[in-house]
């Protein structure tokens, strides 16, 4: 493998991610509230006075930048085990594929979750009117000094778990990729022709992973629901199967799917145009 293929392939995955996250994120904050055990809605111009004072909760609003890249870290891992894996199994077969998504989703969660972690808790932050909202560094401070360094961890063994959703969209998405590029090379007579891309091709991809993604999602969205409650600020939920069974046995299954129509509606656009602007960029890079 050329040194230069993992460069591509990180660079397409930092642009991917960080193209679908700005087009997407408000969505990301109502999903994440959703997910919660507490769901608080805000409206700016009404205030309610109580006995105690007006008390409401701000969603804290997480813009889009630099972090986002870190999908890049997802991309190099998958494309290098991918092209490791075909030199061993039968090459851009499933295997290759679903080994590939698992090792780059273990990859990326690990390196990390401490940051989605603090996302996650930016994204729940209450606050009384007027006070002033709490900033990343604020928050890493408070994560420390209230559960030291495993408390970065929190969520993690959910989003473990939520490597399958990885794999099922990957493995879809590869399997479709695969029969659009057999049906081109066959309705081609032009073999010069099959290298070139046009915006119809991209648009097919976009087709491509917003229905694996739909797919995957549907199939393990209970993980996302076990994550957030996991990375909720002095919470009862310790680890993953203690907060499964206590979800069920409190709110019922149905609440192990809270969030996922707004999880969908922001997921679908952002997974389209991040796998579509990543096969741009690769396209364009590597000739």
């Amino acid at each position: 493998m050329n040194q230069r293929d993992p460069l591509i392939h990180l660079f397409a995955g930092g642009c991917g991610g960080t193209v679908g996250a700005i087009l997407t994120c408000p969505l990301e904050v109502v999903k994440t509230r959703l997910q919660s055990s507490s769901v608080t809605l805000y409206i700016p111009e009404v205030h309610l006075s109580t006995i105690n004072g007006a008390r409401v909760s701000r969603v804290a609003r997480v813009s889009p930048g630099p972090l986002h890249c870190l999908k890049a870290i997802y991309f190099a891992a998958y494309s290098s085990s991918k092209e490791k894996l075909n030199a061993v199994l039968e090459p851009d077969s499933s295997q290759v594929h679903m080994v590939s998504a698992g090792v780059a989703g273990f990859t990326a969660i690990t390196a990390t979750n401490p940051i989605w972690l603090i996302k996650t808790r930016l994204q729940l932050e209450a606050r009384d009117r007027g006070e002033r909202r709490m900033n990343a560094f604020e928050c890493v401070r408070r994560v420390y000094h209230s559960d030291g360094i495993r408390g970065f961890y929190r969520g993690m063994s959910a989003s473990y778990a939520g490597i399958s959703e990885t794999v099922i969209h990957f493995v879809i998405y590869e399997s479709i990729k695969q029969k659009l590029v057999q049906s081109k090379t066959s309705s081609n007579m032009d073999p010069e022709e099959d290298s070139v891309k046009y915006a119809s091709d991209f648009i097919a991809l976009m087709l491509a992973a917003a229905t694996s993604k739909t797919c995957a999602t549907s199939i393990a969205y209970p993980h996302e629901v076990i994550r957030t409650r996991l990375r909720e600020e002095g919470t009862k939920y310790r680890s993953f199967f203690q907060t499964f069974s206590l979800v069920i046995s409190e709110e019922g299954y149905r609440s192990l799917y809270r969030g996922l129509i707004t999880h969908l509606v922001r997921q679908i656009p952002n997974t389209a145009i991040m796998m579509a602007t990543y096969e741009l960029v690769v396209y364009l890079l590597d000739g």
